[in-house]
Parts: C-alpha cells; sequence; structure tokens
C-alpha cells in the first residue's frame, strides 16, 4: 500500500483536474493546461516517460508560461507547478524538480501553489531522506537499532532479541495487503516461535484501542510499537518507510537477511536462518 510523496504535489494535481473539468470554459489558461496535461498523462500511460518522450510537451509548458508571463494568478501558478511535478514524480529528478518549485515560489509569491511551495521543498527533502535511509537497509547490513517502549508500556528493541531470529514488520490494522498477509506471519510465528523466532511489530495505526483489540483478536502475541501518529511513526520516519507492509528479516546478529517477504518464501528463509542458529 503506497504512502505519500509529495501530497501537496498532488493534491494540486487533482484540483487542477477537477477544476479544469468542472469549468472549462472559465479561461484559456486552464483549458489549455486541461489539454497539455492530458496529452501527458496519455503518454505516460503508453509507457513514455523519460525527458526526451515528452519534450514537446515540456517546451508546451514554457510556451503557456510565456504566453500568459504577465498574469500573476493560480492558474498560471498551476503551469509552473504541473512541470515540476513531471521532473519529480516521472523524471525522478529532485534537483530540477526542487529548482521549479523555488521558481514557482519566486514568480508567484501570492498565489496558493506559490504559498505551498516551501511545504512543497520540504516534502522533496523528506523524501530524499527516506529514500537514503532506504538505500542503506540492504541484505546483510546490520539493522540500525531502536529503544522504545511497546503498547503496553514495556521495553521494545531488536538487541533484546540477539540471538534470536526476528521480523521487523512496519503495518497498520487499515493495510489490507498487510492484513491479507497476516496469516502467513502467524503461521510462521506458530511454528517458529518455540524455536526462537520473534516478531517486532510496528504499527501506523493511529487508533490504540483498535490497535490492541485487532492484535488480541488474531492472537498476534508479539509486541507491538504505536505511537498514533500514522506514516508520521517515529520509527517509520526513522527507517524511511512510505508503503507498507514493510519487513526485515534479521538473523541472530541483527544482520538483515531478506526484505518483504512474502507467503511461504517467509516460513522458508525462517527455517533456514533458524537452522544456521
Amino acid at each position: 500500500m503506497k504512502h505519500y510523496f509529495l501530497l501537496a504535489i498532488m493534491t494540486a494535481a487533482l484540483c487542477l483536474s477537477r477544476t479544469a473539468g468542472l469549468a472549462a470554459d472559465s479561461g484559456d489558461v486552464k483549458k489549455e493546461l486541461q489539454q497539455l496535461v492530458g496529452n501527458v498523462q496519455t503518454k505516460i500511460r503508453d509507457g513514455k516517460r523519460t525527458e526526451k518522450d515528452l519534450s514537446a510537451e515540456l517546451k508546451e509548458f514554457d510556451t503557456l508560461l510565456a504566453r500568459h508571463k504577465d498574469e500573476k494568478t493560480d492558474d498560471v501558478a498551476q503551469i509552473l507547478l504541473m512541470k515540476a511535478m513531471l521532473y519529480l514524480e516521472v523524471f525522478d529528478d529532485t534537483a530540477k524538480g526542487t529548482e521549479l518549485v523555488k521558481k514557482l515560489k519566486a514568480d508567484f509569491p501570492d498565489t496558493g501553489p506559490g504559498k505551498k511551495a516551501d511545504e512543497i521543498v520540504a516534502s522533496i527533502q523528506k523524501s530524499e531522506q527516506a529514500k537514503k535511509v532506504q538505500r542503506s537497509l540492504v541484505v546483510g547490513a546490520k539493522f540500525p537499532d531502536f529503544d522504545e517502549k511497546d503498547v503496553a508500556g514495556k521495553p521494545i528493541s531488536v538487541a533484546q532479541y540477539k540471538g534470536k531470529v526476528v521480523l521487523v514488520d512496519f503495518w497498520a490494522t487499515w493495510c489490507g495487503p498487510c492484513v491479507g498477509e497476516l496469516p502467513n506471519v502467524l503461521k510462521t510465528y506458530g511454528k517458529h516461535h518455540p524455536n526462537g523466532f520473534e516478531i517486532v511489530g510496528i504499527s501506523l495505526d493511529q487508533d490504540q484501542k483498535k490497535l490492541t483489540d485487532f492484535t488480541k483478536t488474531k492472537k498476534m502475541a508479539w509486541q507491538q510499537f504505536f505511537d498514533g501518529k500514522g506514516w508520521g511513526n517515529k520509527l517509520a520516519v526513522k527507517y524511511g518507510i512510505n508503503s507498507i507492509p514493510a519487513t526485515y528479516l534479521l538473523d541472530t546478529e541483527g544482520k538483515i537477511i531478506a526484505r518483504d517477504l512474502r507467503g511461504d518464501a517467509l516460513e522458508e528463509a525462517v527455517d533456514k536462518a533458524l537452522a544456521k542458529k
């Protein structure tokens, strides 16, 4: 289940689409931008996602901006925002995308999109930090530890399970794929817990009662970390988590054996890891 990437930008894109669709006759800018964004979306659906593939559309963004350069309105600012979004979301060019967002603030400071520029830049930086952390969490690397309290107020960390094979599981009760995978997790836990398999749950829920009721009903006997902050969960942020379920299987020394195992692959990996103890 995908989290968010630059929520402010995505919200602006949705607002543009809905506004343009409902008020196609309200001005040339909206109609022109609606048509341009439609062309971009068509190419993306056809698998054309590179800067070269969309070079004509990029030029058209510049043409529209030049044509309406004296109009410091939300609608014209949206043109620049959409171009920035292309670089950030499609081309994965953070430097260029950030440059365009900063230009949005400089050129359209009194518009809605312009006033959101700082928030967007902060989101970009947060996303880049998450990517950096994620790139470090590779197989063979030591999983960075934490020292917190679980929902029952008891200490929770990876270090306390040294000598055990541990699954660190980022999840939530509202996450369909997480709940769908739960039977496999429960089966693996039931089979291998007596032999030294542990699970550390990190819940992105915001309702503690819902979490505790769910874990009790499902007989999830392992510890859960919860702080009620959803995607802002302290440990989710620490480890750069932007989608769930996200799992890390650790060996007896806390090194990453595998990531995001599903189905029978989880049980097989745990069985193999325990055989090496």
